[in-house]
């Protein structure tokens, strides 16, 4: 199927889900230091380690599993583009008590520089602290690229009253390409009233062409949830 046909496909979902079942809107805004995506950052400015984004969005949760939602953020390193868009659907639930799964679909657009758009389906599966989840592109290219898979796996515990541990590694497996991993290691702590603080040290393993974009580095959140 054609990524435009995907793109037809999320609208409808978008305009249908609301009609199956009630759902419960919440909203996010938050201020990062870094905005890494899959370990590589999304400025490609001169200051290495300092590039902040603004970022935010909102979902629709119904009460049938079914879910939409859109995420936003600032972005540099695409000319003519300094904002990423994403727009999102899919269906949550449990295989088994405490066995959770998620499916669905993504579609990833850059205004002005629409050579980068990019879709993809997941599944995803979740029990107690530990998480794991598959990409796959469906567009014609990955961000401006060869298409790709995507695994990730994903462990979070609270180790102390609103104190909580998260790691995570992925790896991005090319059609055509350098395969890389990834890796993000921090905490997040609830300062209540939907307030949170978040830290972790961010990277991937490829040597970019393009620069420093891989490194490791330490980055800093402050997110409201409404």
């Amino acid at each position: 199927m054609k990524f435009a046909s995907k793109k037809t496909l999320l609208v409808s979902l978008l305009a249908v889900v609301p009609f199956v079942a009630s759902a419960q809107l919440s909203t996010n805004i938050s201020l990062t230091s870094n905005y890494k995506f899959r370990g590589q950052d999304q400025d490609l400015g001169s200051t290495k380690d300092f590039k902040p984004a603004l970022q935010g969005g909102f979902d629709y949760a119904f009460s049938n599993g079914f879910y939409v939602g859109n995420w936003n953020s600032s972005v540099n390193w695409l000319t003519g583009n300094s904002l990423e868009v994403d727009v999102y659907g899919g269906y949550k639930g449990e295989m088994s008590p405490g066995l959770g799964y998620d499916v669905g679909v993504l579609t990833y657009a850059y205004p002005g520089a629409s050579s980068a758009n990019t879709t993809e389906v997941y599944g995803g599966l979740s029990y107690g602290p530990f998480s794991a989840k598959y990409s796959q592109t469906v567009s014609n290219q990955y961000f401006g690229g060869s298409k790709a898979s995507y695994l990730t796996v994903g462990y979070a515990q609270e180790i102390s009253k609103g104190l909580t541990f998260k790691a995570a590694a992925g790896m991005t497996n090319f059609k055509t390409g350098n395969d890389f991993s990834d890796y993000s290691v921090g905490l997040s702590y609830d300062l209540g009233e939907g307030y949170s603080l978040g830290g972790a040290y961010v990277g991937a393993t490829k040597k970019a062409a393009y620069g420093s974009v891989n490194d490791g580095r330490v980055v800093l959140s402050l997110t409201k949830a409404m």
